[in-house]
């Protein structure tokens, strides 16, 4: 399915859903190829994003955001073709969106307060000395 066909899909949902197919696309273009910690902790960024209201006010707007996430970096045509790793990041972004609903103690947090990363191999301007916690190829920062 094509990445336009996704988050158009998105756009037409009830709003639990179309969160978490945002998510889930999200994990997958973001995550697909690292650990399932790896790939929570991308989850949990864009939650925190959501509470926090200054990205938008549901995981669709987060993760939509210009240039924040990969699902406005990723050209519309791109192919989800792993169905394997699609069904996994269905089911992270079902069990991170339930996590989250948790009362703040209970919940299972992999990276705390991070609300942000990017691959090892870059080091963005905002992201001197706010290293959480790396996890694969991914940096993850505390940056607000």
């Amino acid at each position: 399915m094509k990445l336009s066909m996704l988050l158009w899909l998105a756009s037409v949902l009830p709003q639990p859903i179309a969160d978490q197919t945002c998510l889930a696309t999200t994990v997958y273009l973001e995550a697909r190829s690292e650990s399932t910690i790896g790939q929570f902790a991308v989850a949990e960024v864009a939650l925190r994003r959501r509470d926090r209201g200054s990205w938008g006010k549901n995981v669709c707007e987060v993760v939509t955001s210009p240039r924040q996430f990969a699902t406005t970096t990723t050209a519309r045509s791109f192919e989800v073709t792993d169905l394997n790793a699609w069904t996994k990041a269905w089911k992270i972004a079902g069990d991170s969106i339930v996590n989250w609903s948790l009362p703040t103690n209970e919940r299972m947090v992999y990276v705390p307060r991070a609300d942000h990363f990017a691959t090892t191999s870059v080091s963005p301007a905002w992201s001197s000395s706010r290293v959480v916690r790396t996890i694969g190829e991914h940096a993850f920062y505390a940056v607000n």
